[in-house]
């Protein structure tokens, strides 16, 4: 059964009459009975009783009209829903974000200009530190990440930089350095037990700060593990040693916490949104010519 069947006996239902209909539908009459006649003989019931000036509905024509009137709307809003799916204008968008990235101004922006820009796609937020990000895309558990880059990732992800912070030191209050407001050399911490997330666990900020501590001229003393930017700086404010982290962290405003500038390491902590490198979905694409547009993406991952 062919949805033109439906439009053309939808026409002479309306029109009460086969002439009429033919000439709204710009078709001649003798196809359009042919036609009909045809949908007649596919259903098995006559729909229409002739009479000498039009037609009218039988019994069984009112119980399909009844059935079919709504067909062409719906298959014309389920047209227009398709085309907006391939236009990324509809779907489901999971995005993944690191914690300390809803820290930074840039992030939430780029996610509202997206929302603004494509208010019917249902956005899926979910939160994890890097390395868990990096391997929810790999499982294609989400779309693509906004995450702290690392070398590990690029074999199989595509990442581009959305912007690169500055490292500051975070030091507990009662530190003998936390009162100045001097940037700080960085080697003056070297025999300070630094609080690091573990490698296997947020690769990109454990190289950082190994290499820049290298960089200065010492290697640093590694006290407790924490798997988080959130438990390092509890770490920290407990009074258990001193680490590096994204400047965006000073916003948190801890107590029992101290951040300094440094004086002389050239390191940065990026933040870069990743994708699977074989993911051609449009709501991906999308999101990412968004955060181009939003951030001005400093460089290609």
């Amino acid at each position: 059964m062919e949805l033109r069947h439906i439009r053309y006996f939808l026409r002479v239902a309306e029109e009460g009459s086969f002439t009429r209909a033919a000439e709204a539908l710009g078709i001649g009459q003798p196809p359009l009975s042919q036609q009909i006649k045809a949908l007649e003989q596919e259903i098995g019931a006559r729909l229409f009783r002739r009479l000498p000036h039009g037609a009218e509905l039988t019994e069984a024509g009112r119980i399909f009209h009844d059935r079919v009137r709504l067909l062409p709307a719906q298959a014309a809003e389920a047209a227009d829903l398709a085309r907006q799916a391939e236009r990324g204008e509809r779907g489901t968008l999971r995005l993944g974000v690191t914690g300390t990235g809803a820290l930074t101004p840039l992030i939430p922006r780029c996610i509202r200009a997206f929302r603004q820009a494509y208010p019917e796609v249902d956005l899926r937020i979910t939160e994890g530190n890097s390395s868990v990000l990096a391997q929810a895309l790999l499982a294609d558990q989400v779309d693509l990440a906004i995450l702290r880059p690392s070398a590990a990732d690029r074999e199989h992800l595509t990442e581009e930089t959305l912007l690169e912070e500055d490292l500051m030191a975070a030091l507990p209050a009662d530190h003998p350095l936390a009162t100045s407001s001097a940037a700080l050399p960085l080697a003056d911490l070297a025999a300070d037990p630094f609080i690091v997330t573990p490698r296997d666990v947020g690769t990109s900020l454990h190289e950082t700060t190994l290499q820049a501590c290298t960089d200065a001229g010492f290697v640093p003393l590694l006290g407790l593990p924490a798997p988080q930017i959130a438990s390092i700086l509890s770490l920290v404010s407990a009074g258990l040693g001193v680490s590096l982290v994204p400047a965006s962290m000073a916003r948190l405003q801890m107590p029992g916490i101290a951040f300094r500038p440094l004086a002389d390491t050239r390191h940065k902590s990026a933040l870069a949104v990743a994708y699977r490198r074989a993911s051609t979905a449009v709501l991906v694409r999308n999101f990412v010519r968004t955060a181009r547009r939003t951030g001005a993406l400093v460089q290609d991952g």
